[in-house]
């Protein structure tokens, strides 16, 4: 399996579970907000992972 195989599964999961794993994206950005503070990096980060995994589109 190469790197893109894994991307397309890696989507396909997304597509499949998102609500599932857009709520455990917001779970560890909540604690990571909490412990560390850093809240607009933090949800850039989150942004692009949603983004990455068919969720939603970047706000620009």
């Amino acid at each position: 399996m190469g790197l893109g195989d894994f991307k397309d599964r890696l989507q396909d999961a997304g597509r499949e579970h998102g609500d599932k794993i857009e709520q455990g994206l917001d779970a560890a950005a909540d604690k990571a907000k909490e412990k560390f503070g850093h809240e607009e990096q933090i949800d850039q980060a989150v942004a692009k992972g949603k983004e990455f995994l068919g969720q939603e589109k970047p706000e620009q």
